[in-house]
């Protein structure tokens, strides 16, 4: 599912214009975005968080030189679904598709 398709299923289901539904997801964006850039956690009770994570400093391989580089610590987002989440989707989703299935092996 696609942006455009995510505005469409939203906008038939409530009723509100695509437009509208458009300003509220993109602003909703933004919102997660600025406060993940300013160090806050987004937290959304029965979806999931929206979180900083560190990452350590760690030595690295520039490949064509095949010499070692350093990789400072930095700080990437992440999201972690809420249990409820999880749940939902294990228990509704009852086989993948093969190709799916063979990329976690």
């Amino acid at each position: 599912m696609r942006k455009a398709d995510l505005v469409t299923a939203i906008s038939e289901k409530t009723g509100v214009p695509k437009v509208d539904v458009l300003v509220a997801l993109e602003t909703f964006f933004k919102e997660v975005k600025s406060s993940l850039s300013e160090g806050e956690n987004v937290y959304i009770r029965g979806f999931g968080s929206f979180v900083i994570k560190r990452r350590a400093k760690k030595i690295g391989r520039h490949i064509k030189k095949n010499e070692p580089i350093q990789i400072p610590a930095h700080f990437i987002p992440s999201f972690k679904p809420a249990k409820v989440f999880v749940e939902q989707v294990k228990d509704n989703v009852k086989s993948l598709p093969e190709d799916l299935s063979n990329k976690e092996s």
